[in-house]
């Protein structure tokens, strides 16, 4: 799949089952419950751009592709760039699960744009995003919270988070998502 075009029809399969998985009603009242959570985290912590919390595998009930070893909830506040991050170790699938926003990954020197919905009438590619490993990627959230769910490729405990060092732009700082801010 080249990123900024059509999902490639490999790829589309993966994020149709992850679709199903993810809107199955049993999930959805799970997932809801963790929204209700990382909202309330997000309102708590007036600083942050984003609040997550890991999503229990076992609640997708043995649905996932083989490839995919984690899944996370994050709220994204409005009216918030989450600046540039990468995960060097993880292929990433994400839906807009509530609210829309633009999804920007960075190809070479230029930010890409791909602004996604949670209407679930509109087409997977317009739902979903694909991110290959080392891509740099940053959220950009319009006049309400916008509500994701994201899946790994590696297990929730190591996920890589890379970020550009503030102090020297030639530096990235490094953490695992399970550690505290």
């Amino acid at each position: 799949m080249k990123m900024g075009s059509k999902i490639g029809k490999g790829e589309e399969k993966i994020l149709q089952i992850l679709d199903a998985v993810v809107t199955h009603k049993s999930a959805k009242a799970r997932i809801d419950s963790i929204v209700l959570r990382v909202e309330r985290k997000l309102s708590h912590d007036f600083e942050a751009s984003l609040a997550w919390e890991p999503v229990p595998l076992p609640i997708y009930r043995n649905r996932l592709p083989k490839a995919i070893c984690s899944s996370w909830v994050f709220v994204l506040r409005a009216q918030a760039n989450t600046g540039s991050e990468r995960h060097p170790n993880s292929h990433q699938r994400m839906m807009s699960y509530r609210g829309e926003g633009d999804l920007q990954l960075r190809i070479g020197p230029e930010w890409c744009s791909h602004r996604l919905t949670s209407a679930s009438e509109s087409p997977i590619d317009r739902r979903w995003i694909f991110i290959p490993p080392g891509i740099w990627h940053r959220a950009v959230v319009p006049k309400n919270n916008w509500v994701v769910v994201s899946f790994h490729t590696v297990p929730a405990e190591e996920l890589i988070e890379e970020r550009p060092d503030p102090t020297d732009a030639g530096l990235t700082l490094r953490r695992r998502y399970l550690q505290e801010k």
